[in-house]
């Protein structure tokens, strides 16, 4: 049977926060809106929308959440495109070593699709990752499971089948919600995840099979 892997991308196959961070204070900044780096820390990951509830209110307008929204991400792929993206320790290689041995990958993103593009590009992993998943292609973001349904969807493998590889609480919870199990990587709090590890590069090279076993 097919056997999938469903990657986040921000804090998971890249370490882009710094990028997001700049971006945000830069669209911010031009509304006279600031933020603390705590602010942005405790939303990432998570749909500009949401993120902009959060941050200004509930009474906020579509129109001004697209418009900052709109200006942040085009900042933020102007930074990707002029300073390049580097995989997390291990990332790369297992993208690789997975891709050989026959699974299907994909990644299952917040970001709009245009962010998912540019970084899945600078990243040179677009000839390994089959499709992907971005904000604009589901109606609720993580921790709701439909961006990892999407995924698995477009691969064309069943749920049961499918390891999410997350850095966020919410995303262990969607994996989970979308009764898949999950990896989690980075020292928040995933202790919910079957199998959490510092970096990729630490994880044991039968892990992935484990968890479908």
């Amino acid at each position: 049977m097919p056997r999938a892997v469903l990657w986040d991308l921000d804090g998971t196959l890249a370490d882009s926060r710094e990028a997001h961070w700049r971006s945000w204070c830069e669209a911010l900044a031009a509304q006279g809106i600031r933020i603390t780096k705590n602010d942005f820390l405790s939303t990432f990951g998570q749909r500009n929308d949401a993120i902009l509830e959060q941050w200004i209110g509930p009474d906020i307008t579509a129109e001004f959440i697209r418009a900052i929204g709109d200006a942040k991400e085009e900042s933020y792929r102007a930074i990707i495109k002029a300073e390049g993206l580097t995989p997390l320790p291990g990332a790369a290689e297992w993208v690789r070593a997975l891709h050989a041995e026959g699974w299907r990958q994909a990644i299952a993103s917040s970001a709009p699709r245009l962010n998912v593009e540019v970084m899945r590009g600078a990243l040179g992993l677009a000839q390994l990752i089959e499709t992907y998943v971005g904000a604009e292609d589901v109606k609720r973001g993580k921790p709701d499971p439909e961006v990892f349904l999407a995924a698995a969807d477009a691969l064309e493998v069943p749920a049961k089948r499918c390891i999410v590889v997350e850095d966020a609480e919410v995303g262990v919870e969607a994996a989970h919600r979308a009764g898949m199990r999950c990896i989690g990587v980075g020292d928040g709090s995933l202790d919910q995840a079957e199998v959490t590890v510092n970096s990729l590069a630490d994880l044991r090279e039968w892990a992935f099979r484990d968890l479908l076993s």
